[in-house]
C-alpha cells in the first residue's frame, strides 16, 4: 500500500514505525513538522533504508509561535494546507493521523473523506481537553467558547476516522462515550526506540565535552511547555546549590528552557545547566550522562497526556524521579518496569 504517515513533532519511534513499514514492501511518506520545537528522531535517510521510504521535513521557513495563540492558529492553518498539499501528490490509499493539533488533522481527514482514503487516528493525546484548559486560563470568556468548540471538534474527529489506535486504555472510556465501537479501537502503547537509543556509559564522549564526568546529574530531556513545571527543576537545582558533585542537566528549547534561563542567572544557579536539543546521534550519550531521568506533568495533564520521554529514558537503564499524576499511564510504566529513582539497588 501507500501510505502517508504524518507525524507531526517528528520523534524516533514514529520514524522506526515508518521504516519497518517501508520494509515490509509498503510505498511510505513520512512527514514532520520542520519548524516545531521538540526531541527530533533520526529523520535523514540511512543507507539501509528501503526504497519505499520517503523522509520529508515541512517547513514554513518561519519561527512557529508556539505559545500565541491567535499567529499559531494561523500557522497552522497554512501548515494544514502545506500538509495536504504533499500528501495530494502522493496518492496514498491510508492515512496514519498521528500526534497533531486537531487543525491539521481535521484537514488531513477531510482529505481522506473526499478522495476515499483510509484514515487511521493514532491518538497519543487528548488536545479537545488541553486545548479547552489552556484556553479558559488564557482569554477570559472567549476562551471557554474556543475550547468548547476544540472538544466538539476533536470528538467529530474520533467518529469519523476509520480506526482509531490509542496508546493508553485509559483513552477508551471517552472515546467508546462517543458511540465508537470498541472493534474501532485498538491500544497499543507507545514505545522507546531501544535500537535507536542504546544504554550508554557515564563516561562518554558527551559527558566529557561538558564537563560531567563524575558528575551526580539530574537530567530532564523534552519538550517543557505549558503541561510542565520548570519551577520544580529549578528548585531541584536551588537543593542542590552548595553541592558540586551535583548538576541538574535540562536539554530543551522554547517558553520553559526561558524562565530557567532567568531563574539561573536571577539566583546564581551555577549547577543548572541548559541546553538546547541535541542532534539524534547524540541523545544516547546524553541520556546516559544523567544518574536519574527526570519526568514533569502538572496534575491537570494527566488525563490528557502521556510524556513519551519517560519510554525514552527507559532505553536509557537509569533510575527514573517523576512529578507525574499516579493515574498518568508514565507513572504506571515506572511502577511495572520498577525504574522509580527511590528503589533499592537491585530491586
Amino acid at each position: 500500500m501507500r501510505i502517508a504517515f504524518h507525524d507531526y513533532p517528528g520523534h524516533a519511534f514514529p520514524v522506526q514505525l515508518a521504516r519497518a513499514l517501508a520494509k515490509r514492501g509498503h510505498e511510505v511518506l513520512h512527514l514532520t513538522f520542520s519548524e516545531f520545537q521538540a526531541p527530533k528522531g533520526p529523520l535523514a535517510p540511512r543507507p539501509d533504508d528501503p526504497p519505499g521510504l520517503h523522509l520529508k521535513a515541512l517547513s514554513l521557513g518561519t519561527a512557529f509561535k508556539k505559545y500565541s495563540f491567535v499567529q499559531r492558529a494561523l500557522q497552522e492553518r497554512r501548515y494544514a494546507k502545506l500538509l495536504v498539499e504533499t500528501i495530494a501528490a502522493f496518492q496514498p490509499d491510508v492515512i496514519l493521523g498521528g500526534n497533531a493539533p486537531l487543525d491539521p488533522q481535521a484537514k488531513l481527514l477531510r482529505f481522506a473523506q473526499r478522495h476515499k482514503t483510509g484514515f487511521l487516528f493514532w491518538h497519543q493525546d487528548v488536545y479537545g481537553v488541553a486545548m479547552d484548559k489552556i484556553l479558559r486560563a488564557k482569554i477570559p470568556v472567549f476562551g471557554a467558547l474556543i475550547g468548547a468548540w476544540y472538544k466538539a471538534l476533536e470528538k467529530r474527529l474520533w467518529r469519523a476516522s476509520d480506526r482509531i489506535v490509542a496508546i493508553t486504555d485509559d483513552f477508551v472510556p471517552l472515546l467508546t462515550a462517543e458511540g465508537i465501537g470498541r472493534d474501532r479501537i485498538a491500544v497499543i502503547e507507545n514505545w522507546g526506540a531501544r535500537e535507536d537509543l542504546p544504554p550508554r556509559p557515564q563516561n562518554n564522549p558527551w559527558s566529557q565535552a561538558h564537563g560531567l564526568v563524575g558528575k551526580i546529574v539530574f537530567m530532564y530531556s523534552g519538550t517543557l511547555g505549558l503541561k510542565h513545571n520548570p519551577q520544580l527543576l529549578a528548585a531541584l537545582a536551588r537543593a542542590f546549590k552548595d553541592d558540586p558533585d551535583v548538576r541538574v542537566l535540562v536539554v530543551t528549547e522554547g517558553i520553559g528552557a526561558d524562565w530557567l534561563a532567568e531563574a539561573k542567572a536571577r539566583e546564581g544557579l551555577d549547577n543548572l545547566i541548559l541546553l538546547p536539543f541535541q542532534p539524534f546521534a547524540d541523545v544516547p550519550n546524553a541520556i546516559g550522562t544523567g544518574a536519574a531521568l527526570v519526568v514533569l506533568l502538572e496534575p491537570d495533564a494527566g488525563v490528557y497526556s502521556v510524556p513519551s520521554k519517560t519510554l525514552a529514558y527507559l532505553c536509557a537503564d537509569r533510575p527514573l524521579l517523576g512529578a507525574i499524576p499516579l493515574n498518568n499511564l508514565a507513572a504506571k510504566l515506572i511502577t511495572r518496569e520498577r525504574r522509580g529513582a527511590g528503589r533499592r539497588a537491585g530491586g
